[in-house]
């Protein structure tokens, strides 16, 4: 603090006319703005004639400098100037990529300190790199990594709005990142390269021995995130068109906001310390939702609460390939998808507002979240809470990599400790599953498969064969039919019809979820249980006088068995189980047929086939 008191002084002396503190000032500023300048150009005589031609306007002009402690933004805005006009007038932009190896008048000490750092080829690639960027980028990136400047002292420095800034930094990363994806470096990388670019360009071993740069540094705000993310002008389809979150009345009920415990760290074997979302109702909390191929298909999330480095903060990230909790410096890797804390039913923005209603009749709760009526493929619904910045807005931008990007991947520290508490099925990713029971005194059999992931759910995907008394019923997610024993197909339906109402956890939500939302679509009444310390759940509903009971395991993320009942008697059975092992499967699993090219004679009855089956009525 002395230091920079000091320095303010002399800026201010040197303003009023004082020519030793000018001249003072100019030696100071002539090794710290070499450096800035060098790491823009990777020439050293270049560098050296920038520098002079700064320092020289510095002299001439600093009593227009209106505040003394912006200097530094100030001075290196007329170093990129400088620089750019040099660019400009010499024609020579698309040929500044000069190596380590083809460099002139490198200080000796750079060369010595630097000689034994990584192999000569890895300095080549990311010094080449570095010099195919923008100048632009190239200085965002400088300012930010190496100077520590902040994203408002850039914004002065370049003469743009700090949202721009922001922006332009993302932009500088990824342009960076692509650059050295095109040399075999992955994605992980981008940090490390930074730092070796500073080092490579210190200007002494001492200052060498010093560079760091920290994942902290590279973030640029989630405002500027979501804005970047758009590969296009028109990509923004609803940048705040959700307007406010409702934050006033907050209530124990599906969120992403409600107010409940803390998330504790989730336990394999203990049931109610597991699938936490939305624990907190004022700490910065941001819920990503993304849709690859539209809001009625699968759902990738991505949701934090508090900041980082605080005991309370947790991430949660299910991805295409796993389901991920990071709490207390761990990451667990679940079989498990979320769900709420106090077990009401996850709500999502892009839901059909009326559907949501009769949730909030059902649950006896209170609208948290308003509805974005964006749609297609590729769909990513930003909701943040608490973050002055973002304004507690929605946002929905369309992206179709979004899951290639850092947000959608692992970003917590390489410190991290990775607990895998997967079943073999999970790691597998998808498995073989058997249906057994009674439908009214009917014997019922069944096998099918199921993907567990969205990266396994197009190889491996979904099929499911019933046999119940003498009618079959197939869904191949293609084509669904049923039929009576040797003779024609009774009706055919759209595939994916028999899966209502059962789980399909490839499709992002936890089974307790999907079967819950399932009722709640045909406005089919339920109600909720749960033993604390019990890992099952049961989900109860009700429909023209057919009861349906399903016991749901939470940490497998299963149905276990589904009970029917009916005010005339009528009962059945369905009970689940679930191949760990698939070696030495037979004909028992062999897949449906590929289905005949046929139009959906009839349109799908959703979970109420369920209700049909135990009333006799199903075909």
């Amino acid at each position: 603090m002395d230091q920079q008191f000091r320095q303010i002084e002399l800026i201010s002396r040197a303003q009023r006319g004082d020519r030793q503190c000018l001249d003072q000032l100019a030696q100071q500023a002539r090794e710290r703005l070499h450096t800035y300048v060098y790491r823009l150009t990777q020439r050293d005589d270049l560098a050296q004639e920038i520098v002079q031609e700064t320092l020289l306007e510095m002299c001439m002009v600093i009593g227009k400098l209106k505040k003394a402690d912006r200097f530094w933004p100030w001075l290196y805005g007329i170093a990129v100037n400088k620089l750019r006009r040099h660019y400009r007038t010499e024609r020579k932009q698309r040929n500044v990529a000069v190596s380590s190896a083809t460099r002139k008048g490198t200080p000796k000490d750079r060369q010595d300190g630097l000689e034994n750092l990584v192999s000569e080829e890895l300095k080549q690639i990311v010094s080449t790199a570095m010099a195919k960027l923008r100048t632009r980028h190239k200085a965002v990136l400088i300012m930010r990594c190496y100077d520590g400047m902040t994203h408002s002292e850039i914004a002065e420095s370049m003469g743009c709005s700090e949202f721009s800034t922001r922006m332009l930094f993302l932009r500088a990363k990824k342009a960076l990142q692509r650059e050295l994806s095109r040399n075999g470096f992955g994605k992980g990388s981008l940090l490390a390269a930074l730092v070796l670019f500073g080092k490579m360009t210190a200007p002494t071993e001492a200052a060498a021995a010093q560079v760091s740069v920290t994942a902290a540094a590279t973030k640029v705000g989630l405002l500027a995130g979501a804005a970047c993310l758009a590969t296009t002008k028109t990509a923004i389809i609803s940048f705040t068109a959700a307007g406010a979150l409702t934050a006033g009345t907050i209530v124990a009920t599906s969120g992403p906001w409600k107010q409940a415990a803390e998330a504790p760290r989730p336990s394999p074997t203990s049931a109610n310390a597991i699938g936490q979302l939305g624990q907190t109702s004022n700490a910065k909390e941001e819920y990503w939702y993304y849709f690859p191929q539209g809001p009625a298909n699968p759902m990738m999330l991505r949701a934090k609460s508090g900041v980082v480095g605080d005991s309370s903060y947790w991430q949660i990230l299910q991805n295409d390939k796993a389901n991920y909790y990071y709490h207390d410096n761990s990451v667990h890797i679940n079989n498990y998808r979320t769900w709420a804390s106090d077990l009401s039913v996850l709500r999502i923005p892009t839901d059909d507002p009326k559907m949501t209603d009769f949730l909030c009749q059902v649950e006896a709760s209170t609208r948290t979240t308003n509805h974005i009526a964006a749609t297609g493929r590729g769909l990513l619904v930003i909701a943040a809470r608490n973050d002055a910045e973002d304004n507690n807005r929605l946002w929905a931008v369309r992206h179709y990599n979004v899951l290639d990007e850092d947000y959608f991947q692992g970003d917590w520290p390489a410190t991290t400790r990775t607990v895998d508490n997967r079943d073999l099925m999970h790691r597998r990713g998808w498995t073989y599953f058997r249906v057994a029971g009674q439908i009214n005194g009917k014997n019922v059999s069944g096998t099918g498969r199921i993907p567990f992931v969205y990266a396994t759910s197009e190889r491996y995907s979904p099929w499911l064969k019933l046999q119940v008394g003498s009618l079959r019923i197939v869904d191949s997610y293609t084509e669904a039919y049923l039929s009576r024993s040797a003779s024609a197909r009774l009706g055919t339906y759209a595939g994916g019809s028999f899966f209502k109402g059962l789980l399909r956890p490839w499709m992002g939500l936890h089974t307790i979820d999907t079967v819950r939302r399932d009722a709640a679509e045909q406005r089919i009444r339920f109600e909720t249980k749960h033993t604390p310390g019990s890992q099952f759940a049961q989900v109860e509903l009700f429909c023209k006088g057919v009861r349906l009971v399903y016991k749901i395991d939470l940490e497998t993320d299963v149905i276990d068995e589904i009970t029917f009942s009916t005010d005339q008697g009528n009962t059945g059975t369905l009970k689940f189980s679930y191949l760990q092992s698939i070696q030495g499967v037979g004909e028992e699993f062999k897949p449906p047929s590929r289905p005949r090219r046929r139009r959906a004679s009839k349109s799908g009855p959703g979970l109420l086939w369920l209700v049909q089956l135990v009333e006799g009525s199903l075909g």
